[in-house]
């Protein structure tokens, strides 16, 4: 089978299956494994995928997604062009393992989805609060999670990001907002009060991160997360892909809260 990916997430559920030489074309953002995608046509970045060129390559199944904001239009185009192709849109952590055995069934490896999926679940099965070492210390610290700096924008309950927290042992500060994510300003944040803040800007080299951005912000002095130096840099590879590589998010996290409880 010929399969085109238009997101990084979809790529990497297909690396996975075990069936990347079946890709005969990705995204520009598409990065992981990178020597598989070394020598790949690339068809666009984003919002600016070259539905020509997908055509071109003659693809038996074009893999797009509406995880990435935006991406409605390029769907549309797709959609006209007429190629054969399936959609993903979690929000869910379960709608992430439902998608990922969709698309095994869709490539003829219904067993080997089921093995990841199954793989998954027991990494990220829900941690049980650590026993408080002492009063006043929380039990799931408040992670916050920055998809992006300014204005700041966070996840919410709609996120798979939402389980992952969980998972990791903490606990998501924007859990009773019903959206995948929303914008927060400087006071919001602070109110918040997270005991660690997570960058995982998206779109941006994990080497490019840059931490001061948080702690200089002079509405943010009094957060704890501020004040304990709890600001650390996970790449949006391992948590704002919806697809196997969340158990790397995971276990990331998890070396933070496990930190946040042994201070």
């Amino acid at each position: 089978m010929r399969i085109v990916s238009l997101a990084c997430s979809n790529t990497e559920i297909v690396a996975a299956l075990g069936l990347a030489d079946q890709l005969v074309g990705v995204d520009d953002h598409s990065d992981h494994p990178a020597e598989v995608l070394a020598s790949l046509p690339r068809v666009g970045p984003d919002l600016e995928i070259d539905m020509d060129r997908v055509a071109s390559l003659e693809p038996d199944l074009v893999l797009a997604s509406l995880t990435v904001p935006g991406h409605e239009t390029v769907v549309e185009t797709l959609e006209a062009s007429g190629l054969p192709h399936l959609v993903l849109a979690p929000t869910s952590l379960e709608e992430v393992y439902d998608d990922i055995e969709l698309v095994a069934e869709r490539l003829g490896v219904a067993e080997r989805g089921r093995d990841i999926v199954a793989g998954m679940r027991r990494e990220l099965a829900p941690s049980t609060p650590v026993a408080l070492p002492e009063e006043g210390t929380p039990a799931r610290p408040s992670l916050l999670v920055q998809w992006w700096p300014k204005p700041v924008i966070a996840p919410g309950r709609q996120s798979w990001v939402q389980a992952v927290i969980e998972a990791a042992g903490g606990r998501n500060p924007l859990e009773e907002v019903d959206r995948p994510s929303r914008p927060l300003d400087d006071e919001e944040v602070a109110a918040l009060a997270p005991d660690a803040v997570i960058i995982s800007w998206c779109g941006v080299a994990p080497e490019k991160y840059r931490p001061d951005v948080v702690y200089r912000n002079p509405a943010f002095a009094d957060i704890p997360a501020i004040r304990e130096g709890q600001v650390h840099c996970v790449p949006e590879a391992y948590l704002g892909r919806p697809g196997p590589r969340l158990v790397e998010g995971v276990r990331a996290l998890r070396a933070i809260v496990k930190g946040l409880l042994e201070k």
